[in-house]
């Protein structure tokens, strides 16, 4: 009997040993290469090739009103969640429905360079079915000058009923050949299918590349006289996500 207590004890040991080492060593040394990944991807060198345009391209682009590129948040350019899993690009600590609440932020892959590239060739506006106070907190941190995303919409902008927020893009701009909008949810833009990018939504996978994927269609889009006639080819793919 004494010789059975004492090999319990020695196994209650042996697991609470091997508990510890998987918190106090483990953990932190996985969390450690997780953030080192997200550091070398976050800062590596990207380039899109963009030959110049022609002669008559400039021209035609020239006779154009800019377009406007609507950008939703959630899903589509960042991810936020309450636990710290991963490693997270930032937080914000703001106030829902009175109650103080902390969200770690995690931006999708390349999306400052995406940023920069995309207010070259479009007026760029945030669209997002979130409260204004937690939406342009985010907002602020992505873009602290609105150097690239000029105006910013909020979930009281939106419309709602029993599928959820829709949002009605001629609040921005009362020409719909002008205007489009990138987001991960068909029923956010069920309005104005001519006038979508479906995107696939995204939940911190460090290797999604949709944002640079998405850049060769953009790139395009602003040289056509009314976006619809190019979007409307491709509605199929809106239910894809």
């Amino acid at each position: 009997m004494p010789r059975t207590h004492i090999s319990k004890s020695h196994t209650r040991i042996y697991y609470l040993l091997l508990y510890l080492y998987n918190l106090l060593i483990l953990r932190p040394i996985h969390y450690l290469l997780l953030l080192h990944k997200r550091h070398i991807l976050q800062f590596q060198p990207v380039t899109y090739h963009c030959p110049p345009p022609s002669k008559l391209c400039l021209s035609q682009l020239r006779k154009l009103p800019i377009k406007t590129l609507v950008l939703d948040l959630d899903e589509t350019l960042i991810h936020s969640q309450h636990n710290c899993i991963i490693p997270y690009d930032f937080s914000i600590n703001v106030k829902i429905d009175g109650i103080p609440t902390q969200f770690y932020v995690y931006k999708r892959p390349h999306l400052d360079f995406f940023l920069k590239m995309v207010s070259e060739w479009y007026y760029v506006v945030l669209f997002t079915a979130s409260l204004e106070t937690y939406a342009n907190a985010i907002a602020t941190q992505i873009d602290p000058t609105q150097k690239y995303i000029k105006k910013r919409y909020f979930r009281h902008n939106c419309s709602v009923d029993f599928t959820g927020y829709t949002k009605d893009l001629k609040i921005i701009q009362k020409d719909l050949s002008r205007i489009f909008i990138i987001d991960n949810s068909p029923t956010a833009y069920k309005g104005n299918p001519d006038n979508a990018i479906p995107i696939k939504s995204w939940y911190a996978d460090n290797n999604d590349q949709c944002l640079l994927e998405l850049l060769p269609i953009l790139d395009a889009l602003r040289f056509t006289k009314d976006v619809r006639s190019v979007l409307k080819r491709n509605i199929h793919l809106h239910s894809l996500w």
